[in-house]
């Protein structure tokens, strides 16, 4: 995936996890030069520690179930068991590592490589020609494994909580029911959205905006298997089309997704111009047309993500009398779009997405949480 990589803001005590040992790395690809090439790349950095080279994904659960795993460089296309069809199994075996998708099948949005992050992969990366694996291709590689491995171990995102598991703050009153929701999302935000959506009651059927850091060339491939997932229509947004209950607008991978006043009530609006934090399509415009057009009514939700992307338009929203949720550090990939807003106390509460979802649903059934 093309998008920004800066410092990730951990929570507290990973950093003293992440240095008091190596990151242990799995490669598991069916050809011997590829996986020889790659463990000569990874051994580079005294940080990486190759501890399994597997040419199948039977050796790869083989080994899981005996030893413990940091991070796995998974190939696709496989003999046998292919990469995709391994995944959900690598991931309950593995016992909260995290999978990085290597394959070909990535190159200019491929649909595998969506599939697999909606399956839980936490990033993916194209792999080069035969001839091509040093230089630039190498350091992205080895920085990818690095910060997927120091992060905390992760409980299986797509796992429901039950609702005992929903633990509201008392900042929760006085929470209005939402007219608008606006959900902000980079590394493992597809699983983390998709477990939102299974569990928002029908009655919340205020519009859902949706931003999630993807090249453009996966947008609409994305949106039809969001409708997979949903009765709501899904689209990816247009200038000038009109906001409705009942909808997801996915923001296109080469413009800011806005809500503006139209002539006959809410409609989209694309922002191209450049923002501070680089990324596009970015939340923080998505959030800021939000606090100005819906107020106390807007509702943002903070998923996970690589970054701060999210956290200016979240204190925007605030300020206007809105509500943020941020999802809790157990259940992410990634704490650094949620963490930016949690740790500024913005949020109105730092939980799963499907307790986030139950929230909101209690909220539209004229309930308290």
């Amino acid at each position: 995936m093309t998008q920004p990589r800066p410092e990730i803001p951990e929570p507290a005590g990973a950093t003293e996890v992440a240095t008091a040992r190596s990151v242990r790395v799995m490669l598991v690809d069916d050809s011997l030069v590829v996986r020889s090439i790659l463990e000569r790349i990874v051994e580079q950095r005294a940080e990486l520690k190759i501890c399994a080279s597997v040419a199948s994904a039977h050796e790869a659960l083989a080994y899981l179930a005996c030893e413990p795993v940091d991070v796995v460089v998974l190939d696709i296309e496989m003999p046998g068991m292919n990469g995709i069809a391994a995944l959900p199994h690598i991931l309950e075996r593995a016992q909260g590592a995290r999978v990085l998708i290597l394959s070909s099948n990535c190159i200019e949005g491929g649909p595998a490589a969506i599939e697999a992050l909606a399956l839980g992969a936490s990033d993916t990366l194209a792999k080069p020609g035969r001839g091509s694996f040093s230089g630039r291709f190498a350091d992205i590689l080895t920085e990818r494994i690095l910060t997927l491995g120091q992060q905390p171990l992760a409980v299986p995102v797509l796992c429901a909580l039950p609702p005992a598991a929903v633990k509201p703050a008392p900042a929760l009153e006085g929470i209005h029911p939402a007219e608008c929701i606006a959900v902000a999302a980079s590394t493992g935000g597809i699983p983390a959205f998709a477990n939102f959506l299974a569990h928002l009651d029908p009655r919340v059927t205020a519009p859902i905006l949706l931003t999630q850091h993807l090249p453009d060339a996966f947008m609409e491939f994305y949106a039809r298997q969001i409708a997979t997932m949903t009765t709501r229509k899904v689209c990816v947004a247009t200038a000038g089309m009109a906001v409705e209950c009942g909808h997801v607008y996915l923001a296109p991978g080469d413009a800011h997704l806005r809500v503006v006043e139209g002539a006959r009530g809410p409609e989209i609006a694309l922002d191209r111009h450049p923002v501070e934090n680089g990324c596009c399509p970015s939340a923080d415009p998505m959030l800021d047309s939000v606090a100005a057009l819906y107020g106390k009514r807007g509702v943002a939700v903070v998923l996970s993500g690589m970054g701060r992307d999210g956290a200016q338009g979240a204190a925007r929203l605030k300020a206007a009398g809105g509500t943020v949720f941020a999802q809790a550090p157990e259940s992410c990939v990634i704490w650094g779009m949620p963490g930016a807003v949690s740790k500024t106390g913005i949020a109105a509460a730092t939980l799963n997405p499907d307790a986030i979802a139950l929230m909101l649903g209690s909220l539209a059934g004229g309930r308290k949480p």
